[in-house]
């Protein structure tokens, strides 16, 4: 998990995907769409989603403030900005991202973020 976001801030797209499992448990509640949220099941989907990540928003801010740890679960407790590329707009969200980790590998990445600022930032007016 502590390698994860390292690689992510370098662009790493196809390393942070090789940390998931072939079958892996995504979701991210947003509103319809928004194109940076594909359908994820394995380790190919992470990829996807991690490069239209990063084609669509470019992250400002990360500030992990909180690390619960029990057992294969790990929950991340923090706050991010980002800008949109198509807008330019910020999203400024808390955020909780609920991960499992088993035989070394991520099978779950739940991500709970501000979906109202997320359209805010991303769909016109």
């Amino acid at each position: 998990m502590q390698r994860l976001f390292p690689l992510l801030a370098e662009g790493k797209c196809a390393e942070a995907a090789a940390l998931f499992a072939d079958s892996v448990s995504f979701s991210i509640p947003h509103p319809p769409g928004i194109p940076w949220v594909p359908e994820v099941d394995s380790e190919e989907g992470m990829r996807r989603f991690f490069e239209l990540l990063q084609m669509h928003v470019e992250a400002k801010e990360f500030d992990l403030r909180q690390v619960i740890a029990e057992g294969d679960d790990v929950v991340l407790i923090g706050r991010m900005v980002s800008a949109v590329k198509k807008t330019g707009r910020d999203i400024d969200t808390a955020f909780a991202l609920h991960t499992t980790v088993r035989d070394g590998r991520i099978t779950r990445y739940h991500l709970y973020e501000d979906s109202y600022a997320v359209a805010q930032a991303y769909f016109d007016g």
